[in-house]
């Protein structure tokens, strides 16, 4: 099933559009504000995301951007009232791949979502965030705040384990078999704790990213 974000603050055009693609066998989650959109993101990634361009609390092309800086590959149709080539050029510049002109065709927006599904793939199975923090696990490639992180092998292992079980505490225990154990380096408590402290420094103190103490860590979104 395609899981979809649609941002429309026009109640009727939104109920429209979400009836007849649940009828495609899509989940349909519309938001009515930009910022709520952006809450929802942080939270959970879906497989496309549908922007109206004119929003009561800004324009879409602001969370393009905001989209473009976290997760590089998460497919976004933008709508616009009329087709107007600056909002077009606009659209494209911010982040969007793809534009639909008000009042359109259902059939249309859905074969534009398809299309873009197809050459883009699962990406909320690739993309992972919490916080100000996106893994990109197709392209092994982290960011923070939008600006890519280097991090070293344990690092990168270390955040892709915490955040795939975002929400649950792992133990250090299983945190030092799985990265290390597993590969046949076996290491000592101390190899975690520092891995932990380069891990935290590179992301600039995350506040995402919390110590259980005398028993491991967990990452969870903070609003």
């Amino acid at each position: 099933m395609i899981e979809i974000y649609y941002i429309e603050d026009d109640e009727n055009i939104a109920q429209a559009v979400k009836e007849y693609l649940e009828q495609k066998n899509c989940i349909v989650s519309v938001f009515s504000t930009i910022a709520g959109a952006r809450v929802a993101l942080q939270n959970h990634i879906p497989g496309i995301v549908l922007v109206d361009w004119n929003m009561p609390d800004g324009q879409g092309d602001m969370l393009c951007q905001w989209i473009r800086s976290k997760w590089k590959e998460l497919p976004i149709v933008f709508l616009t009232v009329r087709d107007d080539t600056r909002d077009i050029v606009s659209g494209f510049q911010s982040g969007a791949d793809d534009y639909v002109v008000k009042p359109f065709e259902l059939e249309v927006l859905y074969s534009r979502i398809w299309a873009l599904l197809r050459r883009a793939g699962n990406v909320s199975e690739k993309c992972l965030s919490c916080g100000d923090i996106s893994l990109d696990q197709s392209r092994m490639m982290v960011f923070c705040g939008g600006e890519e992180i280097n991090l070293s092998q344990a690092e990168y292992q270390l955040l892709l384990l915490l955040m795939i079980n975002k929400g649950k505490t792992l133990t250090r225990e299983r945190l030092l078999e799985q990265i290390w154990d597993n590969n046949g380096n076996y290491v000592n408590d101390n190899t975690l704790t520092v891995t932990m402290k380069r891990l935290r420094e590179k992301l600039q103190q995350p506040s995402c990213l919390k110590t259980i103490r005398s028993f491991g860590y967990r990452m969870e979104d903070t609003v």
